[in-house]
């Protein structure tokens, strides 16, 4: 994960915290920001081309399938944990944005855009690292638009 962010041009900045930030409330309460500033990675799966689609949103929101799916071109489910640690490398709680064993599609979601900065998950569900939404997009070649 740390590489992954320096091959990008971040400083190595993971914070391991001794409070879980499995959720976006756990993570907001122990780094004492907004809910809407933790970036939820939710990996997805595109059954018919077995795709990995990743969803990095809003801690505020909540992703429609149906939109996202939209976007990709096909229908799109909640990955289980098999197909994410098998594609990604990751434990829920604590997908990172960057990183993934095999790269997934990417989608921003276009809310964290009213916030300066914003937290993601750094590898595990006791990791944050902050950046800008723009930097998000740029780390991730995510497409930015509406996911809910």
């Amino acid at each position: 994960m740390r590489a992954a962010l320096e091959a990008h041009g971040l400083a190595d900045g993971v914070t391991v915290l001794a409070d879980t930030t499995r959720t976006a409330t756990d993570a907001a309460s122990a780094l004492g920001c907004a809910v809407a500033q933790i970036v939820k990675s939710l990996v997805f799966r595109a059954p018919a081309t077995d795709r990995a689609v990743l969803v990095l949103a809003s801690g505020a929101h909540r992703v429609d399938p149906a939109v996202v799916g939209a976007k990709v071109g096909e229908d799109i489910e909640q990955a289980d944990a098999r197909f994410v640690r098998e594609r990604c490398g990751f434990e829920f709680g604590g997908v990172a944005p960057v990183g993934h064993l095999t790269p997934p599609v990417a989608f921003v979601d276009e809310t964290l855009f009213d916030h300066d900065v914003i937290w993601a998950a750094g590898g595990s569900p006791h990791a944050v690292f902050s950046l800008t939404p723009a930097e998000l997009a740029a780390i991730t070649g995510a497409t930015v638009g509406p996911v809910r």
